[in-house]
């Protein structure tokens, strides 16, 4: 697992209940997963160029433990399995100060053409950096 994010939670991501709003947790993620598709060789210049995107087609959160506001987090991200246009992956929260777990979201995503609006294969170069990712 590669660390992907590194962040605090702050008073104005408290909800009613006195914890990190579900909004946020998604937030956090995303910004994860943006460091992994880095990691990989799906920059920001790669999409833009190349007329690629990534978009997310499944998304599952398990809420273990609360987030309050001042908590410092992380969170780790690992490729569970991959296909020559698709990436499964999952990202793992943790209070960065007790190392407890958070929360933990796992998400398929789908490599497309942005022009052609569809499913597309990855690069060989991606394709490569999946197979030494994982």
């Amino acid at each position: 697992m590669i660390e992907t994010y590194r962040g605090t939670v702050y008073p104005s991501q408290i909800d009613h209940m006195g914890h990190m709003n579900v909004q946020y947790y998604v937030a956090k993620f995303d910004e994860a997963t943006w460091n992994l598709f880095t990691n990989l060789g799906i920059t920001s210049s790669y999409m833009r160029t190349k007329n690629k995107g990534m978009v997310a087609v499944e998304q599952k959160i398990t809420y273990k433990k609360e987030a309050l506001s001042g908590d410092c987090l992380n969170i780790k991200s690992k490729v569970l399995e991959f296909g020559k246009k698709s990436i499964k992956f999952i990202h793992f929260m943790y209070n960065t100060e007790t190392n407890e777990e958070i929360s933990n979201c796992e998400l398929l995503g789908i490599h497309i053409d942005r022009l052609e609006r569809k499913a597309c294969p990855f690069s060989k170069k991606i394709y490569d950096n999946l197979i030494n990712f994982k």
